[in-house]
């Protein structure tokens, strides 16, 4: 009897593991749905619970709604790297970065021309380019003082960590003096005020669902990786980078349909800001995060795109992304696509 029960065990664990491998690709494209609305539930619920304590829409926007956008980078960076796929952590943050300025600003310039602000022309583009630059310094330095590094790889320690966090409480600084000075503006977020219950709901509920995304699409982009003989990397800069980058995408298009263009360049600039300081930072700080020579190339991509945001804003008659320009950087995260795929 007891071997017959031993028997009827180890069948159930394999028809259980069995399953659960059909599954995972399934589960990989629920972990993204998952994902992007557990981020939307929880700031909701945040927000209202801020509005509780009267915080101010201004500041509310500022710190619950702005981190809300990136937390599934967050949140499948965090999974990545307590998985051991630090290439796959750091291939997100690099193809949604990507992303942001040639697909996002593309889709939403092609939708509405986009006005480039002062600020942003100024000071938060060159912000996101001092950041990238900061990125690939700091992973390809080897620092000898501090006991990192020394056994001749490429990584971002945990000591590059904090020096990206420390960057990203100066941007924070940055864009509080910014909003005081702008106070009042249209376009400040409106945030809607529920019941205690329904906002610690809506809290809990969208940190599970966080979990769960961040974990099912970790799984499923390693499962995809090793099914069809692809890196991590590459999965990670492709389909996990769009797929975190939604939110981001969603907002920036509502917005231009709305003629709201400060937001929509706003929220991909600030986001990419978002992701290689404090995304990355945390990331590296919790778990050193092992870095790829070949990684450089996508660095590279970047200030690429940084440039061509630049010179689209340079080129014409005033301070602005038009729907040509949009095409073209569709087009061109088109070609980067084509050129990731060759690269494998």
């Amino acid at each position: 009897m007891p071997l017959l029960l031993s028997g009827k065990v180890e069948a159930f664990k394999e028809l259980y593991v069995l399953i659960s491998g059909e599954m995972v690709h399934v589960l990989f494209v629920i972990g993204f749905v998952a994902l992007i609305k557990g981020a939307d539930m929880l700031v909701e619920g945040a927000s209202s619970v801020g509005k509780k304590f009267n915080l101010s829409s201004l500041i509310i926007g500022l710190t619950i709604v702005s981190f809300g956008t990136s937390l599934p980078e967050l949140l499948v960076n965090i999974m990545a790297s307590f998985s051991g796929s630090a290439e796959l952590a750091i291939g997100n943050v690099f193809g949604s970065n990507v992303a942001n300025i040639l697909l996002i600003l593309g889709v939403s310039a092609m939708i509405c021309p986009l006005p480039i602000t002062r600020n942003t022309y100024f000071s938060e583009i060159p912000f996101s380019l001092i950041a990238t630059l900061l990125v690939g310094f700091l992973a390809n330095a080897s620092i000898e003082t501090f006991g990192v590094n020394q056994d001749g790889e490429l990584l971002l320690s945990s000591f590059d960590g904090y020096v990206l966090l420390f960057f990203f409480t100066l941007f924070l600084g940055y864009v509080y003096i910014v909003s005081k000075q702008n106070q009042g503006i249209e376009g400040e977020p409106e945030i809607k005020e529920t019941s205690w219950s329904k906002s610690i709901a809506y809290i809990l509920v969208g940190m599970v669902g966080l979990y769960f995304g961040g974990k099912w699409v970790v799984d499923g982009a390693i499962e995809l990786a090793v099914h069809f003989g692809l890196s991590e990397t590459f999965i990670g800069l492709t389909v996990v980078a769009i797929g975190t980058s939604l939110p981001e995408l969603v907002t920036s298009v509502i917005a231009a349909l709305k003629k709201q263009t400060d937001i929509a360049v706003g929220n991909a600039i600030g986001s990419n800001i978002f992701n290689l300081l404090w995304i990355l930072g945390l990331s590296a700080a919790i778990k050193p995060l092992p870095f790829e020579v070949i990684s450089n190339m996508d660095v590279f991509m970047i200030i690429l795109a940084s440039t061509f945001l630049i010179m689209a804003v340079v080129i014409g008659k005033r301070p602005v992304i038009s729907r040509w320009e949009g095409l073209w950087f569709v087009l061109a995260y088109g070609v980067y696509m084509v050129f990731l795929v060759n690269r494998g």
